[in-house]
């Protein structure tokens, strides 16, 4: 008997021909059936944002006007604009960012780059990992209890950007980390060969490297600090006000507090529903617009290394 010992061959694989189309079949309709679940599953996920999007678009854009972006309320913030609030969660949302990111990355250095193998040290990044889990709530009360009352700085826009920050601080480390351990380690054998110090290689080659990475971890944590509400109830935001704030220590409205306010209090709740959604599309527009800046710059750096 005489078997043949032509070959089947596909990507660089060759299969027998008796068994060998069997396997390829079995694989490609896994590969498809798997194919399929993915674009079913982006194909949802982008039904309910393009959803919601046009729910907030189509009932806020109707109370969108000049007036309404740049006139303070009136009438219990049932005539008038929304500005103190825009530039109140802007003040907040840009505070903590320039707290946690620095520090962010600090510490993602030093756990990635200086920190020693130990029981210690694998205890605070389970620690860390386990403070993104945390309630909004908490972080309120912390700060209310830590900022408010016993560094004495009350009800102001430093509290609400130091109780922001520390709520983005778990994100930040970890996309840092993440982003850090990404750089190959050629790059980094390539800048010690040459003579650098390990603090060069970090700061020339390390982080230029992981920049776009860490600019993916500030963007995600950007829409949760501008959209909190609980953090900032107890340490910075101020139910009604006709001002802008004049220091880092003045209370301030914001965007997500209004918002609340809106929908909670009140006697003509059919106006205020419509500004209440109004203000939300402001709120989507700010975040859309801090985090296409970032996607910018790390764009840029994305073309400027070649990764």
């Amino acid at each position: 008997m005489i078997v043949s010992s032509k070959t089947t061959k596909t990507r660089g694989f060759e299969f027998p021909n008796a068994s060998g189309q069997k396997v390829l079949c079995s694989k490609n309709v896994s590969q498809a059936i798997g194919f399929t679940v993915l674009v079913l599953c982006i194909v949802f996920a982008l039904m309910f944002l393009g959803s919601l999007i046009y729910f907030i678009v189509a009932n806020g854009l109707s109370v969108i006007s000049w007036e309404f972006l740049t006139q303070v309320p009136r009438r219990a913030m049932t005539q008038g604009g929304v500005a103190p609030a825009i530039v109140g969660t802007f003040y907040l949302t840009l505070g903590a960012i320039a707290f946690s990111l620095p520090l962010g990355l600090a510490c993602a250095i030093y756990l990635t780059e200086y920190s020693p193998k130990s029981i210690a040290v694998n205890i605070i990044r389970l620690s860390i990992n386990n403070l993104a889990g945390v309630p909004s709530i908490v972080y309120g009360l912390f700060g209310f209890a830590v900022f408010v009352k016993v560094f004495g700085f009350g009800v102001s826009i430093l509290s609400g950007s130091l109780t922001l920050g520390i709520m983005a601080l778990p994100g930040i480390i970890s996309a840092s980390q993440e982003a850090i351990l990404a750089v190959p380690q050629s790059y980094k054998e390539a800048s010690l060969a040459l003579g650098a110090t390990h603090w060069q290689t970090i700061k020339k080659i390390v982080l230029p490297t992981a920049l776009p990475g860490i600019l993916t971890g500030v963007i995600l944590n950007v829409g949760r600090v501008a959209g909190e509400t609980a953090p900032i109830l107890f340490t910075a935001a101020t139910f009604y006000t006709r001002g802008y704030p004049d220091s880092i220590f003045s209370e301030v409205m914001a965007l997500p507090y209004h918002i609340y306010a809106l929908m909670t209090e009140g006697t003509r709740p059919e106006v205020q529903t419509q500004i209440a959604y109004g203000c939300s599309l402001i709120l989507l527009c700010l975040v859309l617009t801090i985090s296409a800046l970032a996607i910018i710059l790390r764009q840029r750096q994305r073309r400027e290394y070649g990764s």
